[in-house]
């Protein structure tokens, strides 16, 4: 668990450093929605980011159902900001990585309707 908190704590950072650089450095490169674009691939991982900390707190869920969500939610962050940074950084052509963002947010969804799955489940 500390590994996934430690990767989740980096990925908040990151997040800040890039959206300090889409609000300064890309607001010149980018027009108006592909910049709103990459501030959304910006929100979604930093939501993300604060509720996987959320969630390592819950004392009723198990280690292993914490993980299972955290781990799906890392993974979201990875196909869905990910691809969104790589169009907009690395200049990947949307078209050839079009199916990998809506990857990442079933990923996010499942997370969330797992997590609200464990809620009503647990007897506790």
């Amino acid at each position: 668990m500390k590994k996934l908190l430690a990767i989740t704590a980096f990925l908040g950072g990151i997040g800040v450093i890039l959206g300090a650089l889409g609000a300064h450095a890309l607001k010149h490169q980018l027009d108006s929605e592909q910049l709103k674009s990459f501030q959304t691939g910006v929100l979604y991982q930093m939501i993300h980011v604060l509720a996987i900390l959320a969630i390592a707190g819950i004392s009723f869920l198990n280690e292993q159902k914490k993980k299972i969500i955290i781990n799906i939610f890392l993974l979201g962050i990875f196909l869905f900001s990910g691809s969104i940074y790589l169009i907009y950084l690395a200049n990947i052509p949307a078209k050839s990585i079009w199916f990998v963002t809506p990857l990442g947010g079933i990923s996010f969804m499942l997370g969330w309707f797992l997590l609200s799955y464990y809620f009503i489940k647990d007897k506790k």
